[in-house]
């Protein structure tokens, strides 16, 4: 199996002692849990959500801020604005010097960054679990607080412009797969890239930051994650102290993001500086509202994450055996893919994406794509390939508990989604559940040419 590339990311990352803890607060009086496996979820009188989970393994901490404020949050001709406010919260605070913050986390021991997606922008701080309360008091400054003068704005547009340059505009496929994303999304905000149009970068203005800023950063919009070595009584106690005492503000309106019923192929094709061509591929496709939601576009969804993992899950998976390996013919493809998001804000794709092995032509590698999900919708899957399907997932739940950020990770998106802290949980029990012939079912009924959307990068003819 090789996994392609298909963009810059589904997020970006911001390129990137101390005063000693402080005692504890009092115990809150008020703040509700919800009850989980083993993170514990509560709600602060101001409306941010906080979540903790202990694992003592080693005395160290990760604490994540979460906002549910991404690209998907901006305004056409604003595009790239969520990553501009994520860059613009390392400028300090009235009482915290721009930079200072950084310093401070790496003069405790710790390490700090942020990243933004389509979807939220989150901060991070992995500490000795000791000096939680120092990062927390840092977090909550710089969430209300957060200030910047217009000279600290243009300098860091140049450092953001930079960026995009170097991932984005000196990638073909990257180019590509931003056409690609424009095409396939007419409405939905999901069509523009996260880290902005070039357009849009050169005429952003200070204020439309500050106004970003202050819009979405309310504490009814945020989530606290805290994983590591910690005791729940305790960092509920500092969460009160240094968040709790931020003000309640509405969280603004979001208003409905409706993407049309796409009634027809849409192809574009892209030439780039490449040796060779890619093809990408993407369905609209039914998303899960909620693991436990039992409608027929929830219950479809969860059919295709198994359909994805049968087709490309692992080295023995049907595209790498058929199309790579060459198992019943000829060898079509280098590399393949497929893949389906379940965690977004927003409407997902199906993709299926490709690199024609030499003397293969990008049409031959559609079709063949193509013929691979037809014969899942006829012959179907069988139970021993849904078995390790669910068995990686499985594995993967095991593995990243081997990561504080991997669990700080999994429950913000969670958190993001609406969903509760046992999410994961709940999904595997859920997919443990689909059948082989629901597999089928949703191959035979959602990879309709009506449905798709082609991308082709190409390369360009010298001239």
């Amino acid at each position: 199996m090789a996994a392609l590339l298909l963009a810059p990311l589904p997020f970006l990352a911001h390129a990137q002692p101390a005063p000693a803890p402080e005692q504890a607060a009092p115990a809150p009086s008020s703040a509700s849990a919800s009850a989980s496996s083993a993170a514990q979820q509560f709600t602060l009188a101001n409306g941010l959500t906080l979540i903790v989970l202990p694992d003592r393994r080693a005395p160290t901490a990760l604490q994540m801020l979460w906002v549910r404020a991404g690209s998907m949050d901006e305004v056409d001709g604003q595009s790239g604005l969520a990553h501009v406010v994520e860059h613009m919260l390392f400028k300090g605070t009235p009482t915290v010097p721009e930079g200072e913050i950084s310093r401070l986390v790496a003069a405790m021991g710790g390490r700090d960054n942020a990243f933004v997606s389509r979807d939220v922008t989150s901060f991070h701080q992995q500490i000795p679990a000791a000096r939680l309360p120092d990062v927390m008091r840092l977090e909550a400054d710089r969430f209300a607080h957060n200030t910047w003068p217009d000279e600290a704005f243009w300098r860091e547009m140049q450092v953001i412009k930079e960026e995009r340059r170097q991932m984005v505009e000196e990638s073909a496929q990257a180019r590509m797969f931003e056409v690609f994303m424009a095409s396939a999304w007419l409405a939905h905000p999901y069509r523009r890239p996260i880290v902005g149009w070039m357009s849009d970068l050169l005429s952003l203005q200070p204020a439309d930051a500050r106004a970003f800023y202050q819009r979405w950063y309310v504490p009814g919009n945020a989530a606290l994650v805290v994983v590591g070595d910690v005791e729940v009584a305790q960092v509920r106690a500092w969460a009160e102290r240094y968040f709790g005492a931020l003000p309640a503000r509405a969280v603004p309106e979001r208003k409905p993001q409706t993407e049309p019923e796409q009634r027809g192929t849409r192809r574009i094709e892209y030439l780039g500086r490449t040796d060779r061509p890619l093809l990408v591929m993407g369905y609209q496709v039914p998303q899960l509202a909620h693991p436990d939601a039992t409608d027929t576009a929830s219950t479809d969804a969860l059919a295709l994450l198994l359909l994805a993992g049968v087709l490309d899950g692992h080295s023995a998976s049907r595209l790498e055996r058929q199309l790579v390996q060459g198992a019943v013919g000829r060898r079509v493809a280098q590399e393949v893919s497929a893949s389906f998001g379940y965690l977004g804000r927003g409407p997902q794709l199906f993709l299926l994406s490709g690199t024609p092995a030499p003397g293969v032509s990008p049409a031959e590698l559609e079709a063949a794509l193509v013929a691979e999900i037809a014969r899942v919708a006829r012959e179907g899957v069988s139970e021993a390939e849904l078995r390790r399907v669910r068995n990686q997932w499985l594995a993967a739940e095991v593995f990243q508990r081997d990561s504080l950020f991997a669990q700080a990770r999994l429950l913000g998106s969670y958190w993001a989604q609406g969903w509760p802290v046992d999410s994961s949980e709940r999904l595997m029990r859920r997919l443990s559940a689909v059948t082989p012939q629901q597999v089928q079912a949703v191959a035979a009924r959602h990879f309709s040419p009506q449905r798709l959307t082609v991308g082709l990068l190409l390369p360009e003819q010298a001239p």
